[in-house]
């Protein structure tokens, strides 16, 4: 019969302050007073599930009794240190509060707080989920709290440290655990498949680490499971299959139709995502996470990316979305994820949330529009359809340093590029340099990466290698967006004019007493 296996979980767990991962507060804490003499006789460690709260308590009590001497580091060697390692150490008394609640069963364990150790050198009481005790049974703990023999130590762990009495929390050391960064889960998880000398696929750990949740032990608990389900082998298709995500490529897909503003082709490819039978909540975490990176890279233009999402294709994306749209997708991703419980079905709670992105893109200068909420009701025969008004002879969309936008309709920009030019207005060319002025209401939209792609295109353009220099203009000249808003404001002046003279509704007034709401009263396209 072969040798029985050990979890994973089990046989990496740290023995040592030095293998711990994470939790640098507290080990500094802890060897600082190991190695000075002053250990308090109760320490509190709280946090959620498999961050290290029992085994940093595992670790202290070798400390306390290797028989080398009280040190920050224990041998691992003597009988005591190995007796602990194997749970068999008769001076640590582990105590699992959540099945021993009552005050009999807590008296019974400290009736013999008052004798000496057995073996080592300090007797050690771990106690964990101590939150689930009774209010008898810590009114029978403070007591030994408040006078503790010199050779006892109480190690509390909780992941509720709010359910404690205050009287319990006065008299203990409490140090409260973080969750373990995604990234060191997935590096730690790296170095122990290196030792096993396991396969894996970068990407593949990426996502067990993210479903870890900030958890060491549920981090490697699932990477036992990938290896089992990947038959010895931790690839990204198996951790996929085994977590009941969809390939990352379906991912990206959404986001570039999203980018497109193709609401019939955004709605066919997210039904046909239906044949992966994909946990649809998971999928809207997946696309707000990649939503945040592409946000990332239109700020921070050295992003380098990860293993799931490399950095060309976030540039790609983050170079054909707008910096509003990102962060309206990802508001809007937020908020379906939240309330998708609610929807119909799940499936239909998806497409919903992605036909909402679409129907509130916020304008942009190439023309798309925002929804408009009607918040008035004017004459059924006029509101609805305005005479269009007559395109108004001082609304022209060329700027007038001359050309500019003449000159954008011409360049390959897209995206946040696009949007940078828009907001600029031409002062004028001298030789290999382009003055450029720009509006002071959108100098957050000039950025390393957008200048160098506005200078690239405008290289393109004039057939050699040209660099901008923003300069402030005597006199500001109108950029092509606010030439768009102008003209678009004027038109619905006129239409509102147009609209207001119209024998219909000055009929209706007259008969009916009625009111217009100008607001309401819109240019027909």
């Amino acid at each position: 019969m072969s040798e029985t296996y050990t979890a994973l979980a089990r046989k990496w767990r740290p023995k040592t302050f030095a293998e711990l991962v994470g939790q640098d507060h507290v080990r500094r804490a802890l060897v600082n007073a190991l190695e000075t003499g002053r250990v308090h006789h109760a320490f509190l460690f709280t946090g959620t599930r498999g961050v290290g709260k029992t085994t940093i308590a595992r670790i202290l009590a070798k400390c306390l009794n290797c028989e080398r001497g009280v040190g920050a580091e224990p041998c691992g060697e003597c009988s005591s240190c190995r007796e602990i390692d194997a749970g068999r150490f008769v001076d640590l008394i582990e105590v699992d509060a959540a099945s021993r609640t009552k005050v009999d069963d807590t008296r019974e364990i400290l009736d013999n707080v008052q004798f000496a150790p057995t073996r080592g050198r300090c007797k050690v009481y771990l106690i964990d989920e101590v939150h689930m005790l009774s209010t008898h049974s810590f009114n029978a703990l403070l007591k030994t709290l408040e006078e503790p023999p010199p050779h006892v130590k109480f190690l509390l762990a909780t992941t509720d440290p709010q359910k404690l009495p205050v009287t319990v929390l006065s008299r203990c050391l409490q140090f409260n655990l973080k969750r373990i960064p995604t990234a060191q889960i997935g590096e730690h998880l790296k170095a122990i498949l290196e030792k096993e000398d396991i396969g894996f696929e970068p990407a593949g750990i990426a996502l067990v680490a993210q479903a870890a949740d900030g958890s060491m032990r549920d981090g490697l608990s699932l990477l036992d499971q990938l290896i089992a389900f990947g038959g010895g082998r931790a690839g990204e298709a198996e951790a996929r299959a085994m977590l009941g995500t969809v390939a990352r490529d379906h991912v990206v897909q959404l986001a570039e139709r999203l980018a497109a503003a193709d609401a019939a082709e955004l709605v066919r490819f997210a039904q046909s995502l239906e044949q992966w039978a994909p946990d649809y909540a998971q999928l809207l975490d997946e696309l707000a996470s990649l939503l945040t990176r592409i946000a990332i890279k239109q700020v921070v233009s050295d992003y380098e990316g990860d293993e799931l999402y490399p950095a060309e294709r976030i540039a790609r994306l983050a170079g054909s979305l707008g910096a509003e749209d990102v962060q309206l997708y990802y508001q809007t991703a937020l908020i379906g994820r939240r309330d998708l419980t609610l929807a119909p079905d799940p499936r239909t709670g998806f497409e919903m949330t992605l036909l909402r992105m679409i129907a509130f893109r916020p304008a942009t200068d190439e023309g798309h529009t925002s929804v408009t909420p009607v918040r008035g009701r004017a004459p059924a025969s006029a509101a609805n359809s305005a005479p269009r008004a007559p395109q108004s002879a001082s609304a022209p969309v060329a700027s007038a340093s001359g050309g500019w936008d003449s000159l954008l309709a011409q360049l390959d920009l897209q995206g946040a590029a696009r949007q940078l030019a828009s907001h600029c207005a031409l002062i004028g060319r001298e030789g290999s340099v382009v003055k450029l002025s720009i509006d002071p209401r959108s100098r957050s939209l000039r950025t390393a990466s957008l200048e160098e792609k506005l200078i690239q295109a405008l290289s393109k353009h004039y057939g050699e290698p040209v660099r901008l220099e923003f300069v402030t203009a005597s006199e500001p000249a109108e950029t092509p967006a606010q030439a768009r808003q102008r003209a678009s404001q004027e038109e619905v002046e006129a239409a509102r004019r147009v609209f207001e003279a119209d024998p219909g509704v000055q009929g209706f007034r007259e008969r009916f007493g009625a009111a217009t709401v100008p607001e309401t009263i819109r240019p027909v396209k």
